[in-house]
């Protein structure tokens, strides 16, 4: 069976619209991981924002791109900061993209952590964590490495 292939319809783009509204208020959003991801767009120079979660693990934080190559991981490609908001809480971040071995266990705890994605991904839950490093190309992993504060 393959993974689900995302698609941003109209029942997920007013999902998102609901999600940034509440983020942008300061209300926690799935399991308090939810937050605001304003990049610079990598053809405009605009800022785009988008609603990601961000995971701890291992002691560090990581976004994940549960939907694969979407706008805002090729925007952190093409420029890797991150700001990221809840409510009036801001912060910026320089970060780096983890390669296959290293997005492995973070890509196993991300599903764990937020089973709604788990559709999106080949590798179901009871897999080794090689099988989710070897869908790291799929869905990229960035490491928030140092505050900009």
């Amino acid at each position: 069976m393959m993974a689900r292939k995302y698609r941003l319809g109209v029942t997920r783009k007013a999902a998102n619209v609901v999600v940034t509204a509440l983020l942008a208020r300061g209300i926690p959003v799935t399991g308090g991981t939810g937050f605001l991801l304003t990049t610079r767009g990598r053809r405009s120079g605009k800022d785009r924002t988008t609603p990601v979660n961000v995971l701890e693990a291992g002691g560090k934080r990581w976004l994940v791109s549960p939907y694969g190559q979407v706008g805002w991981v090729h925007n952190l490609r093409a420029d890797p900061t991150a700001g990221l908001r809840r409510g009036r809480a801001r912060e910026t971040w320089e970060v780096e993209e983890a390669d296959a071995a290293t997005a492995g266990p973070v890509l196993r705890a991300y599903v764990r952590k937020i089973p709604v994605t788990a559709p999106f991904f080949d590798a179901k839950l009871s897999d080794p964590v090689a099988v989710f490093a070897a869908e790291a190309d799929r869905h990229p992993v960035f490491r928030l490495a140092r505050s900009r504060a």
